[in-house]
Parts: structure tokens; C-alpha cells; sequence
């Protein structure tokens, strides 16, 4: 007599939270990711998704922005309905099915996982619907990321109280949009700057970027050139703060244990004497070494930047 059939998703749910009841996955430590999952246990990327999902709705897991999933606080108890801000979205029959819950779905995942996670099969693994139902609301995958695209970009408020000056103009929308992709890392990978997407909140932050070039006498398309310079500025600089999570997730190692892994090169590099200005400039900090922070390229980036166009608008 055989024994009664477990779906693969059960079976390594219930593997999942043996390590996280015997500590093997401590409160706070990154649970295995969806693509580490289908490897791991040789399943469909939906499969994977339907696993964390099963795990977030029991309180084990949770989503941590740009990390991951990962163990929930121990005051959760399995079965307790988790109450963190990235909260699991509630199963929706096909009938409640809309195209704004796939989307939000959608970008929870990319938030967590990163756009590589992404999915339509398992955006509907999440939902807890059929696997082509959001195929009613949304045609394919590539559309479904330029809706969610436009949805975070939606998020970009601009203040009535507009900045008289250009430059504060310019500054109040290049730092909007470095948050959203602080928030999104993943919007930073839409698409090539190259060929653009009629977003209706890409154009709300297009035209107000040409509101603070408007009027200086610029001809229309130095006006659209500096608009572009200024996008890809952001955009170029907040590729990294994916491919970071992207980084982390493959090799299990964060920013100070790769650079600790990589020590010994770079000083090996710094003592050959070929680079005396590389070693000079290294040398002058202290043991703790030199921090890449993005966010004091970004501002050191913008203000010169905007230098360079005071003596363009302003000359």
C-alpha cells in the first residue's frame, strides 16, 4: 500500500522548518533563495516560490528588501500570521484576481529577490492562484516589469512648492530617484537607456527634469541630452546596488568578507611599486582601510555634475 502523495512544495517546506526549529537557520539568517531551492532540490522556480510563500504565511520567514528571505523573529510561533512591513500577500481567488495585486506581488519578489527571481509562475504561486491566471490581466513577463516599473516610479512625489531655482529643481529629482532605486535596486535593470519605455512616471520625471532646463535658452535637445546624462547618472550609479545583492546571494559572502577574501592580491599589487599613486593614495588611511559608501559617490557625483552645467546654463 502506498503511502499518501506530498507535493515537492510541502516536502521541502517541512525540511525548511526542521533547520529553523533545530537552529540551523538562526532568527535573521538568509533561508535558501528560490533559485537555490530549484537547485537544491531540482524544482520549477513556481515550486520554490510556493515553498517561501507557504514558510512567510506560517510566520517562519520573512522578506527583507535586498537581502532576501529570511528567518523570522522567534516571538512567532508556526501558524502566527506574520505582521512584518513586507508581509505576505493574502491568496486571492481568481475572481479577486487583479492586474494591481500582480503587480505588487511582482515587485515584492524583485524587492527580495531580485528581478532574476522574477517570474509569472511565480507571482501566481504567491497569489496562491492558477499558474496562467495572471495571464488574464497581464500578457506577458516583459510587460509585467514595465508595469511594475511604472508602479514604483509612481511612488516619486513632486512638491507644488516648486524649487524657484534650476539647480534645486534638478537636485530635488535626481535624489527621488536615486531613493526609488535605493528602495527598487532592481528598477535599475529595466531596460537600455537607449530605448526607452512610454511610461506615463517616467515621462511625470522627464517633464520634471525639463522644467529646470526650461527657459535658460537651451536648445531642445541639449535640454533632452541633459535629462538623459542626468538619468543614466542615477541609473549607472544604482546598477551596483543589485549586482551587489546579486553578488552576496551567489557567492555567500558580504561586501567586507569578499574584501577580506581579496586582501592579500591588492596588497600583493600595492607593494609590486607599478601603481605609486594607487599605493600612495591607499596608504593614507588608516588600518580600517577605505569604505565605498554609494550613496557618497551619488552626492559627490550630482554636485559635480551640476557644477559642470551652472557654467552651462549660467554662462
Amino acid at each position: 500500500m502506498t503511502g499518501k502523495f506530498v507535493p515537492p512544495y510541502l516536502r521541502i517546506a517541512a525540511e525548511l522548518r526542521r533547520r529553523i526549529a533545530d537552529g540551523e537557520l538562526a532568527p535573521g539568517a538568509r533561508v535558501p533563495s528560490t533559485r537555490q531551492i530549484a537547485k537544491e532540490w531540482n524544482v520549477a522556480l513556481a515550486t520554490a516560490t510556493k515553498v517561501l510563500t507557504t514558510l512567510r504565511q506560517e510566520g517562519l520567514v520573512r522578506s527583507q528588501p535586498r537581502v532576501g528571505t529570511v528567518v523570522a523573529a522567534p516571538d512567532r510561533a508556526p501558524g502566527a500570521a506574520s505582521t512584518a512591513a513586507a508581509a505576505p500577500v493574502v491568496p486571492a481567488t481568481d475572481h479577486e484576481l487583479t492586474r494591481e495585486r500582480i503587480v505588487r506581488a511582482a515587485v515584492d519578489i524583485a524587492d527580495a529577490e531580485g528581478l532574476a527571481a522574477l517570474s509569472m509562475r511565480g507571482v501566481a504561486a504567491r497569489l496562491g492562484v492558477a499558474a496562467m491566471s495572471p495571464y488574464r490581466h497581464v500578457n506577458s513577463k516583459d510587460d509585467l516589469i514595465f508595469l511594475m516599473a511604472d508602479a514604483v516610479l509612481a511612488e516619486a512625489t513632486y512638491p507644488a512648492d516648486t524649487p524657484a531655482d534650476w539647480r534645486g529643481r534638478l537636485e530635488l529629482g535626481a535624489r527621488s530617484l536615486w531613493a526609488l532605486h535605493r528602495a527598487h535596486p532592481w528598477l535599475a535593470h529595466i531596460g537600455p537607456l537607449t530605448r526607452p519605455q512610454a511610461l506615463p512616471h517616467l515621462i511625470a520625471y522627464s517633464d520634471w527634469m525639463l522644467g529646470a532646463l526650461d527657459g535658460h535658452g537651451l536648445s531642445p535637445t541639449t535640454m533632452l541630452n541633459l535629462n538623459v546624462l542626468l538619468y543614466s547618472y542615477v541609473q549607472g550609479t544604482a546598477v551596483h546596488l543589485e549586482r551587489e545583492a546579486q553578488a552576496a546571494s551567489a557567492t555567500g559572502l558580504s561586501e567586507d568578507q569578499w574584501m577580506d577574501s581579496q586582501s592579500a592580491a591588492f596588497d600583493a599589487l600595492v607593494a609590486s611599486g607599478r601603481y605609486p599613486t594607487f599605493a600612495k593614495v591607499t596608504g593614507a588611511f588608516a588600518d580600517g582601510g577605505y569604505e565605498l559608501h554609494l550613496d557618497e559617490v551619488f552626492e559627490l557625483g550630482l554636485t559635480s555634475m551640476l557644477d559642470g552645467l551652472a557654467a552651462l546654463i549660467e554662462g
